[in-house]
């Protein structure tokens, strides 16, 4: 049986606060639900988590919609359920730590070739990037969307 994001793992910690505190964690819970690695070896977002000031974490699954909160990489409460939902996914909000970063200020080219990247080795995976510092002529946010149906395969007709 593979473990649920929100599900207890050991010592009734979720699997979501081990992916998001542990190093090394990130979805390898058991031998079909990880297959391609597009961080360090895992250390990605448990790396952002501790040198954020806060990270709130929103995964909508099964029906549900659960978060947990962290300062500076510490869960704040366990993670919780707050409502229904129809749909699936997982929202991260960060703030960079002030006392370790001198530039809090984010290249939006920068992060939009990563996730294009991360798109094709995770296929199927659908990121989206919302910048709230800019928004369009109509008066929207700022948004792009990088998926890929074929993974890697499809990166040589991306150009």
């Amino acid at each position: 049986m593979a473990f649920l994001p929100v599900s207890c793992r050991k010592k009734n910690v979720s699997a979501l606060e081990v992916v998001m505190t542990v190093l090394h964690a990130g979805g390898k819970f058991d031998k079909g639900s990880y297959k391609v690695s597009g961080g360090l070896h895992g250390v990605g977002v448990s790396c952002v988590n501790a040198l954020s000031s806060m990270m709130q974490v929103t995964v909508n699954r099964d029906g549900k919609t659960f978060e947990q909160e962290y300062k500076i990489g510490v869960p704040q409460y366990p993670v919780r359920a707050i409502g229904d939902s129809d749909s699936t996914g997982t929202l991260i909000h960060f703030w960079p730590d002030s006392s370790i970063f001198i530039t809090l200020t984010y290249n939006k080219e920068i992060l939009e070739g990563r996730l294009r990247e991360l798109s094709f080795l995770n296929r199927g995976v659908r990121i989206i990037l919302n910048d709230l510092r800019e928004t369009e002529d109509d008066g929207t946010t700022y948004s792009k969307t990088f998926y890929s149906e074929g993974g890697i395969i499809d990166c040589r007709d991306a150009g």
